[in-house]
């Protein structure tokens, strides 16, 4: 996680007449900041919604990325600007996954097909577990310290939330193609069902890391360690390989389907993989984890001797 954010605040003594009014340096200072923020954050919103508009035409699903922007639009402009709070962040991103799904089925009622409503089952079952669980980590803590940088600036923190609206939409894309389509002349097969099974193994490899790390972290005597046992014991990361693994079997179910253009829709598996290794998952905790144990033998003898992301032979106990 990103470092909290530091007050502004000085300890060197002013007069009462500087302390109340800001200096022309310190104005000046401040505006490249603003600007840059503001300048990053309308090139991710304009990045954002290209993505949107791009895919969701291209793919016939359109009305579809409209949704997911006005789900996360709706509830940046109702709470998170006024409030400058990311408090509901995670649980907009479930609301959107079931206002996609949901949408989808009920725009496409005379299109639905056992395929179709089996993924989505799925895919409601996933949001849900992820959902609350990252809204009751959230309750927990009081806020994300990763979102302190992006809320200095309206524009950058929209940024955000349209970001969510990108991921959202793209994961879904398996779900959203296959319910917009018609399905009759493509009956149940081997690949469905291989693609179930690794759906299936992957949440439950994803809920019970989770579930592990949770109950590991909710004692006091762990608060400053971290987790080496359980699926830990065999992956750094085990929760991100049960999340590969569950996409993976929705994109490979919906391939016996798709066509052309709709092959985009392994987008979802793509997008998720970019994020979790490149951008916001496995860097940031390898940062944080660098800043707080990396002078720690035990943890160097972890982070040397077990496997980054597939199960592996347990590093042990350091000695």
């Amino acid at each position: 996680k990103m470092p909290p954010r530091k007050s502004r605040s000085s300890s060197r003594s002013r007069s009462t007449t500087a302390a109340a009014t800001p200096t022309k340096a310190n104005n000046a200072k401040d505006a490249p900041s603003q600007t840059k923020l503001s300048i990053i954050g309308a090139i991710s919103n304009s990045i954002g919604l290209c993505i949107l508009y791009s895919l969701g035409n291209a793919l016939g699903i359109l009305k579809f990325a409209g949704i997911a922007l006005g789900v996360q639009w709706g509830v940046f402009m109702i709470h998170g600007l006024p409030n400058n709070s990311d408090k509901f962040y995670d649980l907009s991103g479930s609301m959107t996954h079931l206002a996609l799904v949901l949408s989808s089925m009920v725009l496409n009622v005379d299109k639905l097909h056992p395929r179709g409503l089996i993924l989505s089952v799925c895919c409601v079952m996933w949001f849900t577990r992820l959902g609350s669980f990252l809204f009751a980590r959230i309750l927990r803590d009081g806020k994300d310290n990763r979102m302190d940088l992006y809320k200095l600036n309206p524009i950058r923190f929209l940024g955000v939330w349209t970001i969510q609206a990108v991921w959202v939409f793209l994961l879904n894309l398996p779900i959203l193609v296959l319910n917009s389509v018609n399905q009759t002349s493509f009956p149940l097969c081997p690949l469905d069902y291989v693609g179930f099974v690794f759906w299936v193994v992957g949440f439950i490899i994803e809920g019970l890391a989770d579930a592990q790390k949770n109950a590991f972290r909710s004692k006091e005597a762990n608060r400053d360690k971290f987790i080496t046992t359980g699926l830990w014991a065999y992956s750094q990361h085990p929760n991100y390989l049960g999340e590969h693994m569950l996409w993976f079997g929705v994109c490979l179910s919906g391939s016996s389907v798709f066509s052309g253009v709709q092959h985009l829709s392994w987008l979802s598996l793509g997008f998720t993989a970019l994020l979790l290794w490149k951008v916001s998952g496995i860097p940031l905790l390898e940062k944080h984890a660098a800043e707080k144990w990396g002078k720690d033998k035990a943890y160097q003898h972890y982070i040397s001797n077990t496997n980054k992301f597939f199960f592996g032979p347990s590093a042990g106990g350091y000695k």
